[in-house]
């Protein structure tokens, strides 16, 4: 099947908080942009039953209803929304291509995005009950079909203690397998409190998943304690794991540099190694993973790409040339550099054979880092398409350009 080809400014992968925060920021520069989550809108913070620590919300917020405001928001901007998997992607060059099943994009940026996917157990027989069979990774999602039931919970992190403590409102009994000492968590101290307290819920200390038993459904768990070695069958209808996430990086696997557990290596700007090639959210190694760092993640990403494209535009269009140009590398806030712009006015004047370029570095160096200019101010002599020389903070004077032109 031949695939329709689209062409935009750029094309975000993942529709989580990160990726959605990224779009709205291209889109309100009036970038077209293009967004391909492969499952949900909203990504995994739309799982989350209660959100009472994102800035505005006092009252809290659940997951979902988050999420569709950044939906909202970001589509108000004319950013585009396509469901469906990244096949194949090639981020090397000025055109870069993202494949669907259907479509090829072609573009200017692409942001990763994609977050992450629900970390297993490693347990036997786990991959038999996946999918609708007894193993959850969303009480939003099925707490209600559990309603009078025994479930267990696996982990003692935020997610693992908060979404047990939503299950006990449909499950008749609540089992938390836990893989510390007792009373130890991993979780905040308030949601350890509440969990501590709530009659429905019960304590299995020093305890792993060993393996999953059923039929066609899950019906029990068979944990391991890790200080005695005994193996006891727990029964129970459904089994929640919230032991954290992997990052969704395989895609991009010797294309972008990666830590050993995969999660994407960027800078300050959310920059990988590869021009044009940014990453936001969890899927980038980070210190803490939370909706309110994958919003400024975006954010980053969103304002870098919007730069890059226009640095890419000025400098194919206006710094490089046949025609020989002086390029001033100025920071606007800086009073010496801006004292600096007089003499190289008066200096235009008298030499109209030349054209005379200013790039002020304040927001970004994206022109700087391509002339490979490392401080401002700085005069870039540019002939033939190619950097002739420089001149360079204190030695820039008529005397020293005039002697720069005659390289």
């Amino acid at each position: 099947m031949e695939k329709v080809i689209e062409h935009c400014d750029v094309v975000v992968i993942g529709g989580g908080a990160a990726g959605m925060t990224a779009g709205i920021y291209c889109g309100r520069a009036r970038l077209k942009t293009q967004i391909i989550e492969k499952a949900l809108v909203g990504g995994q913070t739309a799982h989350a039953n209660e959100i009472k620590n994102y800035p505005g919300f006092p009252e809290g917020s659940t997951g979902m209803s988050l999420m569709e405001l950044f939906h909202k928001q970001a589509k108000m901007f004319g950013v585009k929304f396509r469901l469906t998997d990244v096949r194949a992607i090639n981020l090397e060059g000025e055109d870069k291509v993202v494949e669907t099943f259907c479509n090829e994009f072609h573009c200017k940026v692409v942001i990763i995005a994609s977050g992450g996917k629900p970390r297993l157990t490693g347990a036997l027989n786990e991959e038999k009950y996946l999918y609708g069979k007894g193993i959850s990774f969303c009480a939003t999602c099925d707490a209600a079909a559990n309603t009078g039931k025994t479930v267990m919970v696996i982990g003692s992190g935020d997610a693992a203690i908060e979404e047990g403590i939503f299950l006990t409102k449909f499950a008749s009994k609540v089992i938390v397998s836990v893989l510390h000492d007792e009373g130890v968590m991993d979780c905040n101290e308030i949601a350890k409190s509440e969990a501590l307290q709530n009659d429905k819920m019960e304590f299995l200390w020093n305890t792993t998943a060993a393996e999953f038993k059923g039929d066609d459904h899950l019906h029990a768990v068979a944990l391991k304690n890790s200080k005695t070695g005994e193996i006891v069958d727990v029964p129970v209808d459904t089994c929640f794991v919230f032991i954290g996430y992997l990052p969704n990086t395989e895609l991009f696997r010797d294309m972008v540099d990666m830590t050993c557990d995969g999660y994407v290596l960027t800078n300050e700007r959310m920059e990988t190694k590869i021009p044009g090639v940014f990453c936001a959210g969890d899927v980038r190694d980070k210190f803490l993973r939370q909706v309110a760092t994958a919003v400024s993640d975006g954010a980053i990403a969103g304002y870098a790409a919007e730069r890059y494209i226009a640095e890419s535009e000025m400098f194919k269009n206006q710094i490089m040339g046949e025609a020989p140009r002086l390029v001033y590398l100025y920071n606007a806030t800086s009073k010496d550099d801006r004292e600096l712009l007089s003499i190289l006015e008066k200096y235009e004047q008298s030499h109209c054979d030349l054209l005379f370029i200013k790039a002020d570095v304040y927001k970004s160096n994206g022109i700087a880092q391509r002339l490979n200019v490392g401080e401002t101010p700085c005069v870039t002599y540019i002939k033939g398409n190619q950097i002739v020389g420089c001149v360079s903070c204190g030695d820039i004077c008529p005397t020293a350009l005039d002697d720069l032109l005659k390289r």
